[in-house]
């Protein structure tokens, strides 16, 4: 074991010594045939047992973790494809899925990763269930290297993984010896070359996966065998032993993948370990490995042409080299997959295996135009800002682009766009012609529209799903997500969301037990505008809540529902002693409120003014009587962000949006049997069956007012007329579709949600816990009927 571990210590040091000067050439030539294939999908070559491995590794990239089985305790999302999804499962992902690393730079130059909840390595870990953990970022007092990251997407990692090392290196010049400014450097894992991440710092597909579902998803795992790593697409069974001796070897594979390390990750949580099979491991790498290049046009107009000219003359493929030479041809991957130090305005101080604070990966440009935002933590929304940003080694290069007239920009950035990506290039995730549902159908909306109607109902929803980037005003200099769908997209757009996209909340409980509202106001962001820290809770802090992310399905008919029917339900001082004492929520100014999860909002437009506000970090111009939404913020794009065009188009899109249908194919008598039970225990108090509307019944199951529902001392926030332990009832109509449960998703199912209820809530608990089990069972189906 030392040879071997000696052999690998000498393996960066004899790489380094056998570099000689690369004679960089633009060859834009020919390209491996067989490759490609539209994004998302699989490489033409696989064979039909590695299709079904494919096929079922999509399925795992899918998969949302619940607690139970085993997401947690501190995570940042619940399924790989959360920050993979861009513009297909596999890809790129929005600002929203930024993710934070943390470190801490000792004086005098060593680094070490920041410890987060649960040990992450530094990754900066959001959300937590767990007991012992806060719910919202922790970071060590020590901490003083913080940098964001955005989303790398997974097109073609397969042929990068087959690539020989010599390929890498013999475009490595580390001391610049052709004087040309560019001196690319090979990062090393384990004495293997890297290739994967934003520094190179992984060489091994199964160790680049096996990492974030432990760091963002808190999901363990155990290695692969030795025979599946045999069996992977790409032969990831050279261990160490293999590595070493085929420097000392030409008749060794130069193109065996390094295995990842061999230790299992285990953590605390109550699910056991490892939470994630090796057969699930087996085929997500097998998913990863086997998803094709970006398609790339071989034939060019004559602005792409000159646009390819540009390209060479301005020195880009001194770091984006237009072919590596992989075993099935040459793939036109447009990097070197080397370090560079791309200057002090880009650096993040993050030191990761060699790379340095300031080095990064030159990112590959194939699929280039679906791939957005650009650069390492996404601060560019478009390919010309993210050459305008570049700095250090690619600063001469730089410099020439923005020389170059309008026309010439124009060429190099119509030649960029035939690098792929084109073809699936949306503003957000739903296809421009996509479809909108019929009527009663999930997603649709509740009624037949008129050619107006149907107009603004797709603009809307084209807006509800756009996302919108740093120039455009997102951030103030805070945000929780990019686009409405950020949060709204589970299982269609305009529905709930998982544990990944809550919104964290919090606030001061004095002494006297009083609420105070923090400095920074009551929401911690997720991510906040570039070169800035994660929101830290005011120090006094003591109070966290998280939110789960409601469904908006049928709000337009609950806006319909005339406030004397919520009225008439209301008993604040619980007259006819039944225990329960609901309440209306009044705003400041003293309108009835009826959305949110605290009732704190009255009105349709309101609730979107005030997620574009709140979220979202944008701005919009003031509209008479209404008081959400803010006018003005501190970022420097001009205010307002957003027109009232916007505003409005999107509340005409939910005021249309249709409820969730019914669910089909469920055992009548055991709904009615559910049914029967839920109103033996008094679940139908506050979850009334229906309110009437302006158009009719509305089924909602709610009063739409207000009860205390977490137990007695348990402290929450203050919103609106709310108090600290009182909820609105939430809905019930389409609950089967909006898993987690509760107001802070803390529940994984329909029977944890009942368990959990309080307060007001208790006695209805109790007789619920006190059925037969094929009772409960049944009030269960009963709900996923709704």
């Amino acid at each position: 074991m030392r040879r071997v571990a000696f052999l690998i210590g000498l393996l960066p040091l004899a790489a380094a010594c056998t570099l000689e000067p690369y004679e960089r050439s633009s060859d834009h030539g020919p390209i491996a045939e067989g490759v490609a294939a539209p994004m998302g999908e699989p490489v033409p070559y696989a064979t039909a047992e590695q299709l079904a491995a494919f096929e079922r590794g999509r399925d795992v990239s899918l998969r949302r973790f619940d607690l139970r089985g085993g997401l947690g305790p501190a995570f940042n999302v619940t399924f790989c494809t959360s920050c993979h999804e861009r513009p297909t499962v596999g890809g790129s992902a929005g600002l929203y899925r930024n993710f934070f690393l943390g470190g801490v730079q000792i004086e005098g130059g060593a680094f070490f990763p920041a410890e987060s909840a649960g040990m992450a390595g530094g990754v900066i870990r959001l959300y937590a269930y767990d007991e012992e953990l806060l719910p919202h970022p922790v970071m060590e007092d020590n901490v003083n290297v913080i940098a964001q990251r955005n989303p790398i997407p997974f097109f073609g990692s397969g042929l990068l993984a087959e690539l020989d090392e010599a390929e890498i290196l013999k475009r490595a010049d580390p001391d610049d010896l052709d004087g040309d400014g560019i001196s690319g450097r090979p990062n090393y894992d384990r004495g293997f070359v890297g290739r994967f991440g934003r520094k190179a710092q992984t060489v091994s597909l199964e160790g680049f996966i096996r990492g974030p579902l432990f760091n963002h998803l808190g999901v363990t795992t155990d290695p692969l065998s030795d025979a599946q790593r045999a069996a992977l697409p790409v032969d990831s069974s050279g261990g160490a032993t293999t590595a070493a001796l085929r420097w000392l070897s030409d008749e060794l594979s130069r193109t065996a993948q390094a295995a990842a390390p061999d230790g299992p990750l285990t953590d605390d949580d109550a699910a056991p370990d490892p939470e994630l099979s090796t057969d699930d491991l087996f085929d997500l790498v097998s998913f990863a490995m086997l998803l094709a290049a970006p398609r790339v046009d071989t034939e060019l107009d004559e602005s792409a042409e000159r646009g390819r000219d540009h390209f060479d003359e301005l020195g880009c493929g001194g770091c984006h080299a237009p072919r590596l030479e992989g075993p099935r041809g040459p793939l036109p991957v447009y990097s070197d997959l080397l370090l560079h130090d791309m200057g002090p305005e880009l650096a993040d101080g993050l030191v990761q295996g060699d790379a340095t604070g300031s080095e990064f990966r030159t990112q590959p440009l194939w699929g280039l135009t679906a791939v957005g935002p650009y650069l390492h933590d996404g601060r560019a929304t478009t390919i010309e800002t993210a050459i305008a940003l570049h700095g250090g080694e690619a600063e001469r290069s730089r410099d020439a682009f923005l020389a170059l007239d309008t026309a010439g920009r124009a060429d190099l950035l119509a030649f960029l766009a035939t690098l792929g990506g084109r073809e699936e290039l949306s503003p957000g995730l739903l296809p421009a012609d996509a479809p909108v549902p019929s009527v009663g159908e999930l997603g649709g909306p509740y009624r037949a529209l008129d050619d107006g109607e149907r107009d603004a109902f797709e603009r809307g929803r084209a807006l509800f799903d756009r996302e919108f980037g740093l120039e455009e005003g997102v951030g103030a200099p805070r945000f929780n997500g990019d686009s409405c769908r950020a949060c709204h997209f589970e299982p269609v757009i305009g529905g709930a969301g998982p544990r990944g996209v809550n919104v964290i909340r919090h606030g001061i409980r004095t002494a006297d037990g009083d609420f105070a509202v923090p400095g920074v106001g009551t929401i911690l962001h997720r991510v906040t505008a570039l070169q800035k820290v994660p929101v830290k809770p005011q120090s006094q802090a003591n109070v966290f809540e998280l939110r789960q992310t409601p469904p908006l399905f049928g709000l337009g008919l609950v806006e319909g529902i005339d406030e004397s029917a919520i009225l008439a339900n209301a008993d604040p001082d619980d007259a006819d002693g039944d225990g329960i004492s609901g309440r209306p929520s009044y705003t400041d100014g003293g309108r009835l409120a009826r959305f949110g999860w605290k009732a704190q909002v009255p009105s349709l437009e309101e609730f979107v003014r005030d997620a574009i506000t709140a979220e979202l970090g944008m701005t919009m111009p003031y509209q008479d009587g209404l008081t959400f939404g803010a006018l003005h913020d501190t970022d420097d794009v001009a205010d307002p962000e957003v027109g009232i065009d916007v505003v409005s188009v999107m509340t005409t899109y939910l005021e249309l949006l249709g409820p969730a249908p019914e669910a089909s194919g469920l055992d009548a008598a055991t709904v009615a049997l559910g049914e029967a039970q839920f109103a033996a225990v008094g679940c139908d108090k506050c979850h009334l069956p229906s309110l009437p509307g302006k158009d009719g019944p509305v089924p909602l199951y709610s009063d739409l007012l207000l009860h205390e529902t977490l137990p007695e001392g348990v402290p929450g926030i203050e919103d609106a007329s709310a108090n600290q332990r009182e909820f609105r009832t939430a809905p019930l109509w389409g609950i089967r579709l909006s898993a987690p449960y509760m107001h802070d998703g803390a529940a994984d199912t329909l029977d944890d949600a009942i368990r959990q209820h309080a307060g007001e809530a208790a006695a209805s608990r109790d007789l619920y816990e006190a059925l037969s089990q094929s009772e409960r069972d049944a009030l269960v189906v009963f709900l996923e009927s709704l």
